[in-house]
């Protein structure tokens, strides 16, 4: 479902990508992950990079949808069907859609464009009839931990995975079943 919606006197645009969104997609989500390079060693950001990349450029069965604002895509997020190991092997679940790559341009945060982003998914997850909508993430990245937890995710440790030594990518879910209240 595409729709409007006004995030500070700025109307976001939320609509599923096209091909040719692809590029734009692609910048946002370097943007936006960018900062990362600078808190993570640099031979996992440069593994964990290729593994955006690579995922970005998959075909694979996830819904693309994006936050444009006067034309131009400022976020971006990946849903995948409950049907669907978002991450592969290395994680387990399965049992409800999954987001991924959750991204806003630099230039565009604060604005609610990643929240905007995230009621859709969670709309699209409702409409499909999922119970629970869920989610990967690390410590490192404190703001998106931050919104999710104010969202209502909850911390899943037996959703936990580990794609490297020392590394972990922490499972949350959301109870969709409960009427969202999620604070602005």
């Amino acid at each position: 479902m595409e729709g409007h919606q006004v995030v500070r006197d700025m109307t976001i645009h939320i609509r599923n990508a096209g091909a040719r969104d692809r590029d734009a997609i692609r910048d946002v989500t370097l943007a936006a992950y960018e900062e990362y390079a600078a808190v993570v060693p640099e031979p996992f950001w440069i593994a964990y990079r290729r593994r955006l990349l690579e995922t970005l450029d998959d075909d694979g069965p996830a819904e693309r949808i994006v936050a444009e604002r006067q034309g131009a895509i400022v976020g971006s997020v990946l849903l995948f069907p409950s049907d669907a190991n978002a991450y592969g092997r290395s994680a387990s679940g399965g049992e409800c859609p999954e987001v991924r790559l959750l991204a806003v341009h630099p230039d565009a945060r604060g604005q609610g464009v990643g929240l905007a982003l995230m009621e859709e998914c969670m709309h699209r997850a409702r409409r499909a009839g999922a119970q629970a909508l869920g989610l990967h993430t690390m410590d490192f990245m404190v703001t998106a931990v931050r919104m999710y937890t104010r969202m209502g995710f909850v911390r899943m440790p037996p959703l936990d995975f580990s794609p490297a030594p020392g590394v972990l990518v922490k499972g949350y879910r959301l109870d969709l079943m409960t009427p969202p209240d999620i604070a602005r």
